[in-house]
Parts: structure tokens; C-alpha cells; sequence
């Protein structure tokens, strides 16, 4: 029967046209980046990408007296959910922590920082009090009913909250999660903020784990939509390991330590992992802290952790005792209902377990036998490859990517002429009439979407109204910015291990006068090496304004640039992102070339107008 499975397979596969390998994953990285930009709900920054979005949800939170304006869409609809937001934030700040070299030198580290921060401006927002937290804006059903764009939508916006009479130890837990690990990723290029993050952390955590209960039976409208099926103790699991790496306090160690049987930590063998179940992200996190010899007394807890880790690897390779389904073509396939984000959250773990597993020098432990840690990222090739279009439908259900892509997106924001286009009122049920039941093309394409995805034999039908597989989701997209980053650098081995919790930079001050910079300079080139700058951020510590500036060098020769060095001066503060020797600057060590119109970015903080970076040689391969 196995074997007539296989050959069944095999033969589908060859009667379609399969686009084979070769993709571009920086390119897919950069637009995958661009939906986040789609689904931003409030006032609209100056460099927004997506040009036929405008402001929308301005008086989110008025009616209780609190400002909810801002943060993200969840997916095709107008109602902005807290918990899977939150999922996404972490996701995408995971994905910094752990490969921001690597965006950096795709150009992308500081869209990957904006997209975070708009993300955690909202949730500062929406935690007013240390107890109190809202958790959702709008409705499910009322949103559901009509079909409008976000910048008319006529639907209820009411706020819903949890507080100590009303808990919601997971959306706590999560945000609590999100905001921890938000803070590793600014706590060199904004300190302050860093600090803020984490206080809220912090509080948030305290707040799940005194009050427990399920968000969804206080916040009951959102149980049809994001309902907590695995209950709250993993997200208490996920806050404290979050916390852990961001404070480096034992206290949040020895949470895991006592908890991890009971709250079933170190009890559930997973086969999946998204906004709801974070089990087996618990469990990869505390195994990348036993590695690091963190564990002490909690060792012989963690090594169960790790086991369970394991065994979620190991079920997704086919090699464990209890394997996840996968479709003819080669996908994991775990529900009918935008299956895609599944697969992106289990590539992104086995994307980083394999490289803990490489740093540590240790193999995967499975029933069969012994795995090396290059077949987890093989692994997780496959499935970008499969998504970007490496299928039996030749389809990439990444939107805007490849040449075969979904056209009729299940998303009111695109299937809608842009507002800025046509700004005649779209009726919350005339849009269905008008709108929705359309038989053409989006008239807004949404780059960089990951819509739902094929059923379990590689079949996906584009159409509207097919919610299941043509819907896109933020959590879709959010894990995958660190699979792609890491696909897109080769794959030569680098420690994964090394402490992500690192000190605050030191500013050196020096006496000069202080103007305001430049928010962006001129393109200057040398030879094929172009370099343009932008102020990214600002903040004021103690009475003296810091600048954070973005440094993009462009390879614009034909061929690979090699032995690259900048002189930079008038430099007064810290830089990443570059190796250093002297007063030379030149790749960072693990990157050996810059290749033909790829792009390398660099980020330093210091508090006056940009430094002066020039090119002093270079080689061509």
C-alpha cells in the first residue's frame, strides 16, 4: 500500500508543469515585508510602501476613553484580534533576534524593525493599566456581515478588555511574550524604548499569571474567531522564557524549572505551532537554553523540554513515532483552514533548531536513528520552496511573487478599489454585490501575502469566496521573515547560541555643536558601490538627542563585489552590522562577498548629523 502511495505521488507530480528551485528568497523577503504595511490599521506614516492604503480605525478606543489607534488587521477583515497580533510581533521579533545579521544584509532589518514597532505602539496603548489590557477592536460578526474597505468601514469598533475580574492569562501571557522579546531587538538602536518594553513585559506577565482564566471566556466575542483551545499555561510557559532571554533574571529560569510538568511544558508531544498551542516554541526556546548551559538545577526539567522538542523536529521530518501529514507534493498539512500558517511557524523552528544544533555540535534525536541538523533546514527549504512555487500546481502562494499567484485574495482591503483612487462610498452590503462577488483580479495587489494554501492533495481553487485557502493572515507571513533571512545568506554555519540579551550601547560624547539631521542623503557612489543613508529613529536620554541612522550599500556592478572597504568618519557612536579593523570597516565575517545588486545594511547611533561613509577599495570576483 506504501509503495502505491508512492508511486501515486510521484506520478501526480509529474503531470504538472513544477517551477524547480532557483527563487530568489531576498526578493521574497522584501515583499513578504510589505503586507505587514497593508494590514496597518490608524494614521498612516510618510514612507508608507503600500501607496493604496490610506489612515483608517481613527477612533478605535473613544467610545472607552482609551486611544486604540494603530496596529494591524489580522487578515482579510477589519477587526484588529490582540492575541494573534501579538503572535506575529513575537514571531517577527524572533526572527530579528536570530537572524538580524542576515536581514541586514538583504537591506531589510530596518523595515523587520518598523513593522515590529508598529506592532508594539499598539500595545502600549492598549495596556493602560498594569491589570488592564484590551484585547480586541470590533467584532467578528458585525465586521464579518459587511464588506468594506478599512478607511470606511461602517461596522462597530467597540473596545474589549480583560482585567483582573475579567482575565485572559493567554492574551496577557502572549502580549507579555511579544513585548519581552520586542525589547532584545531595540535595546541597542533604542534603549528607552527597550526599557519601556520590558516594564510592560513585566507587568504583563505578573497580571497572566496572578488573574488566570481564558481570554476568550471574558472577551467572548472573539471565541468563534481565536478561541483559546490549548487553554492559558502555554502562553505562561512562552512569557517566562521570553522574559528569561530578555532580562537574563532567574527568577523567570526558575518559573520554567517548577512549572514546566505542570503546565505541561515538558508532558505535550507536539505536531504543530501557531497563535494558539506555543508548546513546542516553549520547548525549542528551553532547549537553546539548556545548550547554552543555563539549565543548573533546572537540568533534568530542560532535558525533558528538549526531548519534546525533539520530537516535534523529528515528526516533521518523517522519523519520529507519531509523524504530521503531508500532502502529495510534499507540504505539512494540518487543517483545511489557512494550513500555511502551520507551515511557516514549523519552518521557522526548524530553521533555528538547526542551527542550535549545529552551534551546540549535537544531532536530532529520533526514533529512527540520528538526524543531522542539515536536514532540519533542508526541511524548511522545502517548504518556502513549495510555497514560493516548487508545487504541483506551479502556483507560489506568496502574492506578487513568481509568475502564477493568486489574483482573487479573500481581503476587503484589495478587493476593493483603492479609496485614493475612488473615493465613492462602498455600503457595508453593497460591497459584497459589488465587490466580493467579482470574477476578476484584485484592482490592489498585496505583495507578500501567504494566503491559506492548498488542501491536503495540492489542490487550491482562487477564488474570492474561498476563505479557507485564499485568506492571508500576518501570522502567515511573520515567521517567515526569518526563514527567508536565512535562506537567502547560503548556508554556512554560525553560532546561533551567542547571548541575543546584550548591554546597552555606550554613547561617547563629544563637545560639537548638535543640528538636526537629515532624515535622508544623497545616493553616493563609487565605481559600482552606491551608499544612501536615513535617519531611522530618534530619542532623548538625560537632555541629549540620539539619531539612528540606516546605511544601505548597493552592489550595482554585474558581478560579485568582494574585499569591500569603508572608511567612515565623523562617526560618534556604536555601529552593527560590519566587521572592524581599525579605522576600516569592511563585511561582516561571516559574509564573504556582496553580490550583484544585492544590497548590505548597516545601522549606528550617535547623537549629530550622519557620518561621512565613503568606499576606499574594493575588489570584483
Amino acid at each position: 500500500m506504501e509503495k502505491f502511495a508512492s508511486v501515486a505521488a510521484l506520478l501526480l507530480l509529474l503531470s504538472f508543469p513544477v517551477a524547480f528551485s532557483g527563487h530568489d528568497y531576498g526578493q521574497a523577503l522584501s515583499k513578504s515585508l510589505l503586507f505587514f504595511e497593508a494590514q496597518r490599521s490608524g494614521v498612516l506614516p510618510r514612507n508608507q510602501r503600500v501607496t493604496w492604503r490610506s489612515h483608517s480605525g481613527l477612533t478605535d478606543g473613544k467610545s472607552s476613553g482609551v486611544n486604540l489607534v494603530g496596529g494591524y488587521y489580522d487578515a482579510g477583515d477589519n477587526v484588529k484580534f490582540g492575541l494573534p497580533m501579538a503572535f506575529t510581533v513575537t514571531m517577527m521579533a524572533w526572527s530579528v533576534i536570530e537572524y538580524g545579521n542576515q536581514l541586514a544584509a538583504n537591506g531589510e532589518l530596518g523595515h523587520s524593525i518598523d513593522a515590529i514597532k508598529w506592532g508594539t505602539d499598539y500595545f502600549i496603548k492598549a495596556h493602560p493599566e498594569p491589570n488592564v489590557l484590551y484585547g480586541e477592536v470590533g467584532d467578528g460578526n458585525t465586521d464579518h456581515y459587511c464588506w468594506q474597505r478599512p478607511e470606511e468601514m461602517t461596522t462597530d469598533r467597540k473596545a474589549y478588555r480583560i482585567d483582573p475580574s475579567n482575565p485572559g492569562s493567554d492574551l496577557a501571557g502572549e502580549t507579555a511574550a511579544a513585548m519581552a522579546a520586542a525589547s532584545i531587538v531595540f535595546r541597542r538602536s533604542n534603549p528607552a524604548y527597550s526599557r519601556l518594553l520590558l516594564t510592560h513585559a513585566y507587568q504583563l506577565f505578573d497580571f497572566a499569571d496572578k488573574y488566570r482564566g481564558k481570554y476568550d471566556s471574558s472577551i467572548t466575542v472573539a471565541r468563534k474567531y481565536y478561541g483559546s483551545v490549548s487553554g492559558y499555561n502555554d502562553e505562561l510557559l512562552w512569557a517566562a522564557a521570553w522574559l528569561y532571554q530578555a532580562s537574563n533574571n532567574q527568577f523567570y529560569l526558575d518559573y520554567l524549572g517548577r512549572n514546566g510538568d505542570s503546565m505541561g511544558g515538558t508532558g505535550w508531544s507536539m505536531t504543530e505551532f501557531g497563535w494558539d498551542v506555543k508548546y513546542a516554541g516553549v520547548q525549542t526556546l528551553v532547549a537553546k537554553f539548556l545548550m547554552q548551559g543555563k539549565a543548573g538545577r533546572h537540568t533534568a526539567v530542560f532535558q525533558k523540554f528538549q526531548q519534546k522538542a525533539d520530537f516535534f523536529m523529528c515528526s516533521l521530518l518523517g522519523k519520529g513515532s507519531r509523524n504530521i501529514q503531508k500532502t502529495p507534493g510534499g507540504l505539512i498539512f494540518r487543517q483545511r483552514w489557512n494550513n500555511m500558517q502551520f507551515v511557516t511557524s514549523a519552518s521557522f523552528l526548524t530553521t533555528v533548531y538547526s542551527d542550535y544544533l549545529t552551534s551546540s555540535r549535537s544531532n536530532l534525536r529520533c526514533s529512527a536513528g540520528n538526524v543531522a541538523p542539515s536536514q532540519l533546514l533542508s526541511f524548511a527549504k522545502s517548504q518556502v520552496d513549495y510555497i514560493l512555487g516548487d508545487n504541483p500546481r506551479a502556483t507560489s502562494y506568496m502574492v506578487g511573487y513568481g509568475n502564477n499567484f493568486p489574483q482573487r485574495v479573500h481581503h476587503r482591503g484589495s478587493s476593493i478599489v483603492s479609496y485614493k483612487v475612488d473615493r465613492s462610498f462602498v455600503t457595508c452590503r453593497g460591497g459584497y454585490a459589488t465587490w466580493f462577488s467579482r470574477k476578476g483580479s484584485d484592482p490592489n495587489l498585496l505583495t507578500g501575502a501567504i494566503v491559506g494554501g492548498p488542501d491536503a492533495y495540492d489542490n487550491f481553487a482562487d477564488r474570492r469566496d474561498n476563505y479557507e485557502q485564499t485568506e492571508p493572515a500576518t501570522y502567515n507571513n511573520a515567521p517567515l521573515l526569518g526563514v527567508l533571512a536565512r535562506l537567502s545568506s547560503g548556508h554556512s554555519g554560525y553560532s546561533q547560541l551567542l547571548p541575543a540579551a546584550v548591554p546597552a550601547p555606550v554613547v561617547v560624547r563629544r563637545p560639537m555643536p548638535i543640528r538636526k539631521p537629515r532624515v535622508t542623503s544623497p545616493v553616493r557612489a563609487s565605481g559600482p558601490v552606491a551608499i544612501v543613508q536615513k535617519m531611522t529613529g530618534s530619542w532623548v536620554s538625560k537632555g541629549r538627542t540620539y539619531y539612528r541612522y540606516s546605511t544601505t550599500v548597493i552592489n550595482k556592478s554585474p558581478r560579485a563585489l568582494k574585499s569591500l572597504n569603508l572608511s567612515i568618519k565623523n562617526l560618534y557612536g556604536p555601529i552593527w552590522g560590519l566587521s572592524r579593523s581599525g579605522n576600516s570597516f569592511g563585511l561582516p565575517s561571516w559574509m564573504h562577498s556582496l553580490q550583484s545588486g544585492k544590497s548590505l545594511e548597516f545601522v549606528y547611533i550617535h547623537s549629530t548629523t550622519p557620518a561621512n561613509v565613503a568606499v576606499s577599495s574594493y575588489t570584483l570576483a
